[in-house]
């Protein structure tokens, strides 16, 4: 069977409006004795320049690994990463300074992300430093116009995280990914740990953002309601296998693989008599073992439409309608 590696989804324009392309990516882990976690295994996806990709997936399929090893927080196992052409996981020395300008990442929990010791200027900061952009006065007032632009007073650059609600700290770390001009930003679960009245504030920040600089984003989320209001394609993620793939309105209308049905049916309606009607797909069986995971289909397990086959063949990652990627013998 063809793999993802040799079948990379393509998007209807031109290459040249492809920012990244993903070919084979994997990345494994060894645990306990001499064991391989591959919590990324073979995942191929490409991003248009300007547009939102939604990856979505509940925790532990290797959504945040993904993200880590694109922009090569983690060095990965295999596979090739492509960034305006250039193979990012060949670059050394000034080249791989040069990349971490054009791409940077927001991470999930705003508490973690950022050092305590350290007064928000410093942190938003920091970056201007590392690459050398700016010095004395005219850093200081890129700080301030950085901590504006996120929804921050400049009085602030003066104080320390723990002086921060949640959701400022989220603003701060935008702040800072912003700082060297990228063209593209990986937000990890950037609203996860925020309570969700701070969620849209965020998410409306990151979207008034991309309008303004022309932003490329991989946000990745497990909350489907939020990817599908910010994402202009998705990609869906199980035990280290993206097994569905499309435009965003394409994907919530007619999801095809079984677990992307299933993953919709949990969003809540508001409309009652809609809500009562419908029906909510329970998945049962276990999860394999991600360091065993076995022959096959991963989701067969806790499949409805589980067969013989999928038991035994890896199902082929094909294109079933122009832009729409799945993974299912059952399709």
């Amino acid at each position: 069977m063809a793999s993802a590696a040799t079948q990379v989804p393509q998007q209807n324009a031109g290459q040249d409006d492809v920012i990244l392309s993903v070919q084979g990516l994997k990345k494994f882990f060894t645990v306990g004795r001499g064991l391989t976690l591959k919590a990324v295994d073979d995942v191929s996806f490409t991003i248009k320049r300007g547009e939102t990709m939604g990856l979505v997936g509940e925790s532990g399929c290797g959504k945040s690994t993904t993200g880590r090893t694109i922009i090569r927080l983690y060095e990965p196992t295999g596979g090739k990463v492509f960034f305006d052409g250039e193979d990012v996981t060949k670059l050394e020395g000034a080249a791989r300074k040069a990349f971490n300008r054009k791409m940077q990442m927001i991470f999930q929990d705003p508490y973690a992300s950022l050092n305590p010791r350290m007064t928000v200027g410093d942190i938003v900061g920091e970056p201007l430093d590392i690459h050398d952009l700016a010095r004395g006065k005219e850093r200081l007032e890129r700080v301030h116009e950085l901590l504006n632009i996120v929804g921050l007073n400049a009085e602030h650059a003066l104080r320390y995280p723990h002086e921060f609600s949640g959701g400022q700290r989220q603003r701060i770390g935008v702040a800072r990914s912003l700082a060297v001009d990228p063209n593209f930003i990986i937000a990890d679960e950037p609203i996860s740990a925020l309570d969700v009245s701070i969620q849209a504030q965020v998410v409306n920040l990151l979207r008034r953002l991309q309008d303004q600089r022309g932003l490329t984003y991989l946000f990745i989320a497990h909350d489907l309601s939020m990817v599908k209001y910010i994402s202009d394609r998705v990609g869906v993620m199980y035990l280290g296998k993206l097994v569905e793939y499309a435009r965003s309105a394409e994907l919530y209308r007619e999801p095809l693989h079984p677990y992307t049905q299933a993953l919709l049916s949990a969003i809540p309606i508001a409309d009652p008599k809609i809500e009562r009607s419908r029906q909510r797909i329970v998945l049962e069986g276990d999860v394999p073992s991600p360091v065993n995971p076995g022959k096959g289909c991963r989701f067969r397990t806790r499949c409805r439409l589980a067969q013989s086959i999928c038991a035994e063949v890896d199902p082929e990652w094909r294109e079933v309608s122009p832009g729409h990627f799945v993974a299912c013998h059952v399709v």
